[in-house]
């Protein structure tokens, strides 16, 4: 959650930073190394006037850049008060405890008992009867009355359909149908079905609940496996509410759900685990999107990194630079960015080693990390720019966070994972970059900037040359870059742009066993001509026609031939506008691609 600094740090686990601060910028450079977590100890905060707070100062109350001012202790010299005064309720993520059981329904006691069902199912005989033996064995000890209510309310079986019976007297208090449509071949069915459930589950207050299949029989091991999961992932997602901004925020009765008929033992009971690993990812990246932009800064979004690195400590390190650092990197691109802005720029660097074992390879996911974005000078305008949502803009970011967190559960052997992030925020000011400005990139290569409000791409270059300096062998960069990429696939898909059709057929599996939605966009050549510059490398905008593929060809001027790179523009599915809230996009799609590229990975297959 987006609520407080990282946690205690022992002798062993020391922040190192470098450089003094000054009156514009807190230059830091933080290097979080191994913590035997037996010595972790409470550490004191200093800041420049000596008051001393203890680690947990929330990071909603303070706007901290953080400075060195002694070898073993971290200072804050404070900037101002969180605009508005407003401040992140503490809020509990509920704990939902998992088990697959084998049980016949009819004795199951609980809170609710769900029931996935497709449109075949639904059918009934000449008597109105259920030809299905799971549904006609239960309507037969309610006595008709699944038959009836279905029958009364309409329901097919179609997706997004269910209804809810209250059965008073019975050891199930409720029964519910949930539709899973004419096919239940697709991961994010089962998703759907287990949000529905949750969803019904957190209206009736439910605290132990279960579901099963009307139809289970001819599924493989491998697909019972990865239709637990979908469904386990769904319900945690439909029962949780970011309620962390409202005065009186309502809290989830749920605590147990059962899995039915999908099998038992250990295999299954791991993949129910690596589920819950992969939502408190999804959950920590949503509450990241969702906080608005008085609260997360990008010095809060660094915080926000290092607690992953303190509390996964013995898997990852962490390296925050400032602007001197940056300066020295010459990134010349993401600077001018930054250079708006009260709130002061950090590079955010987190590293994954495996616990043992040989790393067999190197990934990097790059996110954009724009904590608002104005539009600079070109300042967003009209009803139609979303300025009001762009706290959103630092989606990729939160989605390559969220994946850290679930990498750091999960502990995947035999691949190192670097995690990128150039935060900053694009705001107006006499210091500001302006339109016709020429900026030059860590690489050497010069942009002349045309649209201020391209600027994502531009933290994006540095970003990139950055990851490539890694030794990196793979790149997959997330962002939510262009409104191109919305209208030509609207809220629901993600955009793929890469030049490797290996990566894009690792990535693109991912995705298919998460449910999240992609598609391979071309990345056309030609249209780099509306890209030069008569005084640059380079301009950092071409005309409104394709502009989510020249968006895409820029970014690879910035990323190293010999690496396998991906760029994916999830500017649409970012947000849900519906439930005005962030939908946590792209974390479990990066896990799974993760564990593609690991030492332990097997494809679940539906059959």
């Amino acid at each position: 959650m987006v609520t407080s600094l990282s946690s205690s740090f022992g002798e062993e686990h020391q922040l190192e930073a470098e450089n003094t601060c000054s009156n514009l910028y807190c230059p830091i450079l933080f290097r979080a190394t191994s913590v035997n977590s037996s010595r972790i100890q409470e550490h004191q905060l200093e800041s420049e006037n000596n008051t001393s707070w203890t680690e947990s100062v929330k990071m909603a109350e303070k706007v901290t850049p953080l400075c060195y001012r002694r070898a073993k202790r971290m200072a804050y010299s404070i900037a101002r008060e969180t605009l508005g005064f407003t401040q992140p309720g503490q809020i509990d993520t509920p704990q939902i405890s998992f088990a697959a059981i084998e049980i016949d329904l009819v004795e199951w006691k609980g809170d609710m008992l769900g029931v996935g069902v497709t449109e075949k199912d639904m059918a009934k005989d000449e008597n109105l009867k259920f030809k299905n033996s799971i549904l006609l064995e239960l309507d037969k000890q309610l006595g008709g009355l699944l038959s009836e209510a279905s029958s009364e309310e309409d329901f097919t079986g179609k997706p997004g359909q269910s209804i809810v019976l209250r059965l008073p007297g019975h050891d199930s208090k409720r029964i519910g149908l949930f539709g899973l449509g004419s096919t239940t071949s697709e991961t994010a069915s089962y998703r759907i079905l287990g949000e529905r459930l949750g969803e019904a589950a957190k209206t009736a207050k439910s605290r132990k609940i279960a579901i099963t299949l009307s139809s289970s029989e001819g599924l493989s091991a491998e697909s019972k496996l990865a239709i637990a999961s979908a469904i386990a992932t769904g319900v945690v997602l439909g029962t949780y509410e970011d309620n962390r901004f409202k005065s009186e925020p309502k809290k989830s009765s749920l605590k147990s759900v059962e899995i039915l008929g999908l099998g038992t033992g250990s295999e299954i009971d791991k993949k129910l685990k690596c589920a819950e690993a992969v939502c408190s990812g999804i959950i920590f990246g949503k509450e990241l999107v969702n906080a608005p932009a008085n609260v997360l800064t990008p010095g809060i979004l660094a915080g926000e990194a290092m607690r992953i690195a303190s509390e996964y400590s013995d898997v990852f390190t962490a390296t925050i630079l400032d602007v001197e650092q940056c300066k020295q990197l010459k990134m010349g691109s993401y600077l001018g960015v930054a250079a708006a802005s009260a709130n002061p720029p950090h590079f955010i660097h987190l590293c994954y080693k495996p616990p043992g074992g040989a790393v067999k390879t190197k990934l990097a996911l790059v996110g954009k990390g724009l904590t608002f974005d104005s539009g600079g000078y070109n300042i967003k305008t009209g009803p139609a720019c979303y300025i009001e949502l762009m706290k959103f803009d630092m989606g990729g970011s939160a989605a390559v966070f969220g994946a850290a967190k679930s990498l750091g559960q999960i502990k995947p052997a035999g691949v190192e994972v670097h995690f990128i992030v150039a935060a900053c925020e694009n705001m107006i000011s006499g210091t500001g970059m302006r339109p016709g400005d020429i900026v030059t990139a860590s690489n050497g290569k010069t942009i002349e900037v045309n649209n201020t409000d391209a600027e994502g791409r531009l933290t994006l270059a540095d970003a990139l040359v950055y990851a490539c300096n890694q030794g990196v062998a793979k790149i997959v960069d997330l962002a939510t870059l262009t409104g191109a990429c919305v209208v030509a696939l609207g809220r629901s898909i993600a955009g793929v742009f890469t030049p490797s059709d290996d990566l894009a057929e690792e990535v693109l599996a991912a995705s298919e066993i998460t449910g999240e939605k992609l598609w391979r966009m071309p990345m056309e050549e030609s249209y780099w001509e509306s890209m030069k510059s008569g005084v640059a490398d380079m301009v950092n905008t071409g005309g409104r026609a394709g502009g989510a593929i020249t968006a895409a060809l820029f970014l690879k001027q910035f990323v190293d031939e010999k690496v396998q790179w991906m760029h994916i523009d999830m500017a649409g599915p970012v947000w849900n506008d519906k439930d005005k809230s962030a939908t946590g996009f792209g974390v479990a799609t990066l896990v799974e691609w993760v564990l593609i590229n690991s030492s332990q990975f097997q494809f679940p297959q539906f059959s």
